[in-house]
Parts: structure tokens; sequence; C-alpha cells
């Protein structure tokens, strides 16, 4: 059997130009692909055979390596055969542990950096970029930042958040979930192995207490809806862009990201449309307005004619996130957010009007839950809601409380 390996010469390998595949004996084979002199490549491959299934296995380039390096390989590799080892895992494997020893030097900050540089361009607004990285900074790099992605461990992450689970678990959650997207991140490109030790469920859910049982959630502060119309009697009052802003923010029930941000451009035939890149939901939103709320827009167009509808100090800036609250302060309503006006709405909806659910919850832009009726519902409900958002305005400018109870179908 002995004339059946050790059949290629280094000459035949040499001259041979005719595609195909050339034995050389034991699994080795020398193959030659192309069309024409000037065009042939040629390359080692094995082939073997490991628990009944016939694997193929390249070796690498001619020019790479000559006929008595690629016997040496075909050889290394029957041995591990013959151990039951498969070479083309063994060889993977070899490159993985490569890669991470490579990239030993590639710290958490480094990976935090690359993983944001990947997905900044993907998040809604450079305040949430901002906040990520901020949060990161101030937790986990201290602790974590010049250590090598891969050497991070359960008990290096539990350093990191258990002081905070019991002080602000809204920021260790938060803390938490982005610690674990960068590991996900460093483990997808190669640069660590193993189970997240960030990740929630199955892992540090068995550690810490859920966040609901750590603290009560605190609702954005909320006006009771019976005291709301004495409320716009005194902010009908106040002077100022950021009292029209909260004013236009309550009878359109709008998010304060939504409001400081529009624009003279999106109000038009009495509908604001708010773009998908400020809502909440990432999706285009039309807005009814009432008659009240549309006198506000045509008077700040016509005494402001800048860009946006509520610019802040400089006419090309909109107005601060916070001047709503800076305002609330000085109506001496400090136990108020502009966001609890949403609240209220909805309250006054349920317990004063006979709108549908659907309807008052599409008012506030929100999600629709069940998949299928998401499926199903095509439409925004637009009519209809314009009839509320004209009753609310009535509600809103009424000297009394007052039941409004009527709606189009």
């Amino acid at each position: 059997m002995a004339h059946l390996v050790g059949r290629l010469t280094a000459l035949k390998v040499a001259k041979v130009k005719t595609p195909g595949m050339y034995a050389d004996g034991a699994g080795l084979y020398l193959q030659v692909s192309g069309d024409g002199e000037n065009r042939l490549a040629k390359s080692w491959i094995f082939r073997f055979t490991l628990r009944g299934r016939s694997r193929e296995m390249g070796l690498g380039s001619l020019s790479l390596f000559g006929l008595a390096e690629a016997r040496a390989k075909a050889a290394e590799c029957r041995r591990q055969a013959y151990e039951g080892i498969d070479p083309i895992e063994a060889r993977r494997a070899q490159r993985v542990q490569a890669a991470l020893e490579a990239a030993s030097a590639l710290t958490f900050k480094d990976c935090t950096e690359q993983y944001l540089a990947a997905h900044g361009a993907g998040w809604r607004n450079a305040k949430h970029a901002a906040q990520w990285s901020s949060t990161l900074k101030t937790y986990a790099e201290p602790v974590i930042g010049a250590l090598a992605v891969q050497s991070i461990d359960t008990a290096l992450v539990m350093k990191i958040i258990e002081s905070l689970w019991s002080k602000k678990p809204e920021t260790a959650s938060r803390l938490r979930g982005r610690i674990e997207a960068v590991l996900d991140w460093a483990t997808v490109r190669g640069f660590r192995q193993g189970e997240n030790p960030a990740r929630w469920r199955g892992h540090l859910d068995k550690l810490l207490p859920a966040r609901a049982k750590v603290r009560q959630v605190k609702h954005h502060a909320a006006l009771p809806y019976n005291e709301l119309p004495a409320f716009m009697t005194a902010l009908r009052a106040q002077d100022g862009v950021a009292a029209r802003a909260l004013e236009y923010l309550i009878l359109t029930a709008a998010r304060t990201g939504e409001v400081i941000g529009a624009q003279s451009e999106e109000i038009k035939d009495k509908v604001w449309t708010v773009p998908a890149g400020r809502m909440k939901t990432s999706k285009e939103h039309r807005v009814p307005l009432s008659a009240a709320a549309l006198a506000i827009t045509e008077k700040l167009r016509e005494e402001q004619g800048g860009t946006f509808l509520f610019p802040g100090g400089k006419r090309d800036k909109p107005l601060s996130n916070m001047a709503m609250l800076a305002l609330l302060d000085r109506m001496d309503r400090s136990d108020l957010t502009a966001h609890g006006f949403r609240s209220t709405f909805r309250d006054w909806a349920a317990e004063c009007t006979n709108y549908p659910n659907e309807v008052v919850e599409m008012a506030l832009a929100h999600t629709i839950n069940s998949k299928v009726e998401a499926a199903y519902r095509r439409g925004d409900l637009f009519e209809k809601r314009k009839s509320l958002m004209s009753d609310w305005a009535t509600f809103c400018a009424s000297s009394a409380n007052q039941k409004i109870v009527s709606f189009s179908a």
C-alpha cells in the first residue's frame, strides 16, 4: 500500500496546469482550479471521515505551503481525526482563542466607545446617546473601564450595580442593561466568550430583587382634572414662550419633546404632524388642533417667525426641556410636571366622556400592546380624535366642572 502514499512530487506539483484534484495519498490533495495558465490557482485539500461524516478541509495555497509542509499539516489532521477530534473545529477554536488573546488589550471603555459609534445613528436624539455615555462613564468605567472586556465577570457587574439597586433602582436597571448591551456587542464581535454576566433573566434576577419590589414606581405628578380649568386660567395669565408651550402641550396632550421641537412647517390645515423621529413610538403622529391650540400657533407664528414654534433664548434653537418646569415653579406649582397633564387628560376622558378607550389611547400616541389588534388597526381614528380634542379644549376653558359626553362615532 506504500505506493498509494506520497504520489505527488515537487516537480509535478509545479508543472501541473490542468484543473482537477490530484491525490498525494492519505487524504491529501492538490486542487488546481482556473481556466488558463495565467489564471491557475493551486491549493491543498485534506479529506477525512469522522463519525461517519465525510468532510473537506482547506490547508492553504501552494504559494504559502509547499508539498512537504502540506504533508506535515495533513499528518497532524490525521492524528486529530484518529483521536476523535475534528480538525476543522479544532482550527476554528484556535482562531477564536487567538482573536481573544489579540483583543486582550481591548478594554470595556474601548468597547463602549465602539458600541456608541456603531449604534448612535439609530438613536432618537443626541440626548439619549449622551445619557448612555454618561451613565457608563459615571458608574461602570471606574470599576471595569480599564479591564480587558474578556475578564469581566458577574462579581464585577455586581460590584457596579449592587449598591445602586436599592438607592437608585431605575438608574441601576438602565446601567445593567447598557453593560449587557456592550458585552453582547463584544461577544458578537469576537472579543469575549461565554455567558453575559450582566444578563438579568435567569442570572442577576437570582441575585437581586425585582426593581418593582425595591421601590414603588413614582408616576409623574398630575393635576386632578376638576382643578384644570382654574389652572388654565392662571396659566393664560402668564407671559412668555414657556407659558404658551405648556398651554399648547395641555391642549394637545402631547409630550414635552414633541412640543418643544414643534416647527411651523409641521402645522397645516389645522393638523400638527409630528415626525417619527420625535415620537416615542418612532411613528409619525397626526394631532387635530382645536381652535384654542390653533390660536396659539397663529399668534406665535406672527410674533416669532422662526423655525421653531416655541423658540428658546436663540431664535434658531428650541425651548429648553426644563423651561416648563421652571414656569411651574414660578406659578408655585412645583408639585406638578408637564408630563403629568397627559394623565389629567386621560382621567378626564375616562371620568367625564364616553369616548372609546382606543380613541383616547390614540390621542396619547400610545403603542398598541396587542400585536393582533395592531395588525388589524390601520387608521389613526383621526375624525373621532378631532371631536375629542375639541371637547377637551372646551373643558380646559370652562369656568366650572363640566361633563362632556358627546362624541362622533
